[in-house]
C-alpha cells in the first residue's frame, strides 16, 4: 500500500489513497502510527470518494480511534488531494491560481482555499466551521446558566482548572494560564482532562497563555494521540476562547512547539484556520506485515 506522510506545523499524518481500498483501518492506524515498529504520525488520513463534496476524509488517531475532523489534518489533506491528482487534472494556467474545493468529513461538509506555487501547495486555508457552545454539541455533562461556557472551574485529581468548553467539530477544553505554558505538567494533566467524566466521548486540552492582542502561545493535548506539536481545531478552540474573553483581536497568531497557525473569527461567521503544509516523504507499507 503506496502512503505519503506529510507535516503541518509539527502536526503529522500518514495519506492514502482509500478510493478503491477496503482494510481494517483502525488497527492499520494503531501499526503504521508507531514510532518505533511503524512510519511514526499523530493520525492515519484515508481520501474517499464523496456524493456531496469533491473529496471525503476520514482520519484515524494513532490509538485507532476515528476523529471528526482534524483542521492541520484537513489542511494535509489537500496538498495531498491536489498534487496527487485526485481532484481533476490542473491546467499551466489552474497550477498559478488558488484552488477552492470542499471535503467531506464526520463533522459536515468544510471549505478548503489551497494556494499554489506552480505544481504545489504551499499553504492552506480552511473553513472549520461554526464553534458550538451548547453543552450536548460538545459534549460534556456540565450544569450552567450562562453560555459560552468560559472558565468553568474544575477540579482535576485535586488540581483546579479553570476550562472553556467548546466542540469545533470535535470537543475542546481551553485553559488559559497566567506563567509560562513550559511549565505546566501537560503529559500528566492531559490524559486526565481527556478522560474525566464530564466528557462522554473524551476531550482535546489545550494549555495557552496571552503573550498580546496578536500572539498566543498553547501546547495541545491530542485525544487519542497524547501531547502533539500542533493542532489545528485546538489552535482554532484557543483563538475563539481568547476572543470571547476579550483578551486578542479578529486574526491572532497561535504559536504552537510546532509552529504558527493563523486563526481569524469575527465572532459571528466561521472559523478559518491557515498555516503552511509539506511533504515529508512517500513510502510503502507492505502488505500483510503484523505487529
Amino acid at each position: 500500500m503506496k502512503f505519503s506522510k506529510l507535516q503541518a506545523t509539527g502536526n503529522d499524518f500518514i495519506l492514502v489513497d482509500a478510493r478503491t481500498a477496503e482494510v481494517e483501518w483502525s488497527k492499520l492506524a494503531r501499526a503504521i502510527c508507531d514510532r518505533h515498529f511503524g512510519v511514526g504520525a499523530d493520525g492515519l488520513i484515508l481520501a474517499q470518494d464523496s456524493t456531496i463534496a469533491d473529496l471525503k476524509m476520514r482520519i484515524f488517531n494513532s490509538d485507532g480511534s476515528e476523529a471528526e475532523v482534524s483542521g492541520n489534518g484537513l489542511r494535509c489533506f489537500i496538498k495531498y488531494a491536489i498534487e496527487k491528482g485526485m481532484v481533476g487534472k490542473m491546467s499551466s494556467q489552474a497550477r498559478q491560481s488558488n484552488r477552492s474545493l470542499t471535503i467531506e468529513t464526520l463533522s459536515g461538509v468544510r471549505k478548503v482555499m489551497a494556494y499554489m506555487s506552480g505544481n504545489k501547495v504551499t499553504r492552506v486555508e480552511v473553513n472549520m466551521g461554526l464553534p458550538r457552545f451548547q453543552p450536548e454539541q460538545i459534549p460534556v455533562k456540565v450544569k450552567v446558566d450562562i453560555i459560552p461556557i468560559l472558565d468553568y472551574p474544575s477540579m482535576i485529581d485535586e488540581k483546579k482548572l479553570n476550562l472553556s468548553l467548546l466542540s469545533m467539530g470535535n470537543p475542546h477544553a481551553v485553559s488559559f494560564l497566567s506563567q509560562s505554558i513550559a511549565d505546566f505538567p501537560l503529559a500528566e494533566m492531559g490524559r486526565k482532562v481527556e478522560r474525566h467524566p464530564m466528557f462522554p466521548q473524551r476531550t482535546n486540552f489545550e494549555v495557552a497563555r496571552v503573550l498580546n492582542r496578536g500572539k498566543v502561545e498553547a501546547r495541545v493535548w491530542e485525544r487519542g494521540v497524547g501531547e502533539t506539536l500542533a493542532c489545528g481545531s485546538g489552535a482554532c478552540a484557543i483563538a475563539v476562547v481568547a476572543q470571547l474573553l476579550n483578551h486578542v483581536d479578529e486574526q491572532v497568531d497561535i504559536m504552537l512547539t510546532g509552529g504558527i497557525l493563523t486563526v481569524s473569527w469575527d465572532r459571528v461567521g466561521e472559523v478559518l484556520l491557515s498555516g503552511p503544509v509539506e511533504e515529508v516523504f512517500t513510502g510503502e507499507w507492505l502488505e500483510g506485515r503484523k505487529r
